[in-house]
């Protein structure tokens, strides 16, 4: 049957209202996987970068409930008096360290309460705003690897080359890119093509792709790449969300292996090695799930460095990030003998970091 012309219109104006449109190819990279750099590139892979500029990804929705439901402020290290009442008694000195309080009262002048009942001098605190990042749902189970900008950056034109100003394209924190091929520098390191002679050196980027589900694994678990800082999320062999995360520095470096969440609460505090220079103490720290004795994967409201090892051996991740991950995990019929929700969390390293200079990946 002819479909009358104006159905056609109709189909063709919407693809043009939604932003969809026809494209040369199936969403394949692997045509790209030959590209030599500063060799012309071939017209099925130009066609390609053309019609998938970006990934074909979902972001999640903030999680603006508990982004709402927290007022946080860090204390300055300088063990500061905590009192009873505003122009009160002193009951105590906080520790020094790397402290937060979640402040739930700012209405009396020069002082804060906190969620404890306590009460600062607004001097020796300081409010800190969390970060607003989510990661994503994966609509194409990861067949094609993309990639999160870690800083703002010019591509260059060619691995090795320096960024270029003026015809490259500028990339932001956070932004999301395609990986079409990849290449190495004189120096061995590894670059990736996201774009027409659009090149960027690995270590400014952190890659998502997907992995063999591990011996013991099963249901709902998730990755944790330690080399790409990233979490991808699995439903048995299916990655369905990816995300940036931060794991232990050196010295608190997060253990490999396969391990099941034995504790999950939707809020609690974190304390160590109190009163010592190196110690910390963190209220309402939200939706924990923990994996390896005391380590845990977390919402995270004192930073937003996500895509580099930042914590004491925790799984750092945003507040939007942990409450998704959260509910995702405890949504699942798998569970032990004893009834209780089975998750697995993997933690691996898909690379060794390497030294040049001050950069380390």
């Amino acid at each position: 049957m002819i479909k009358p012309l104006v159905t056609i219109f109709a189909l063709t104006l919407a693809f043009v209202s939604f932003g969809v449109r026809p494209t040369h190819a199936a969403f394949d990279v692997s045509i790209c996987y030959d590209t030599v750099p500063g060799e012309p590139i071939a017209d099925e892979c130009l066609r390609l970068m053309e019609d998938f500029p970006a990934p074909r990804v979902l972001p999640i929705n903030v999680d603006g409930v508990t982004l709402n439901s927290y007022n946080f402020w860090r204390v300055q290290n300088t063990e500061p008096p905590v009192f009873n009442a505003p122009g009160g008694d002193v009951v105590r000195h906080m520790p020094p360290g790397f402290n937060f309080v979640n402040v739930v009262n700012t209405g009396v002048d020069g002082w804060v309460q906190t969620e404890r009942g306590e009460w600062l001098q607004s001097a020796v605190v300081e409010y800190n705003d969390p970060s607003f990042f989510t990661g994503v749902r994966i609509l194409d189970g990861l067949d094609n690897e993309f990639a999160w900008v870690l800083g703002t950056l010019f591509t260059s034109p060619r691995p090795g080359a320096s960024q270029d100003r003026e015809n490259g394209r500028l990339l932001f924190r956070y932004d999301r890119v395609n990986v079409f091929a990849e290449a190495y520098d004189d120096n061995d390191w590894r670059w990736y093509m996201i774009g027409p002679d659009q090149w960027i050196e690995q270590r400014m980027v952190a890659k998502a792709f997907r992995i063999e589900r591990p011996e013991g694994a099963e249901g709902r678990w998730v990755a944790i790449d330690l080399y790409e800082q990233t979490l991808v999320a699995y439903e048995g062999d299916t990655p369905v969300y990816a995300t940036l995360i931060a794991t232990g520095v050196p010295g608190w470096d997060t253990r490999e292996g396969l391990f099941e969440i034995w504790a999950r609460l939707e809020v609690d505090g974190m304390s160590g090695a109190t009163g010592a220079p190196t110690g910390w103490d963190l209220q309402s720290v939200p939706f924990v799930m923990y994996f390896d004795q005391d380590i845990s994967l977390h919402g995270t409201y004192w930073h937003d460095n996500f895509g580099y090892r930042q914590s004491r051996g925790c799984v750092n991740m945003s507040i939007s990030d942990a409450s998704y991950v959260y509910r995702w995990l405890r949504d699942t019929d798998l569970r032990d003998e004893d009834g209780n929700i089975l998750n697995y969390v993997y933690v691996h390293s898909s690379g060794e970091y390497r030294t040049s200079g001050a950069a380390t990946k």
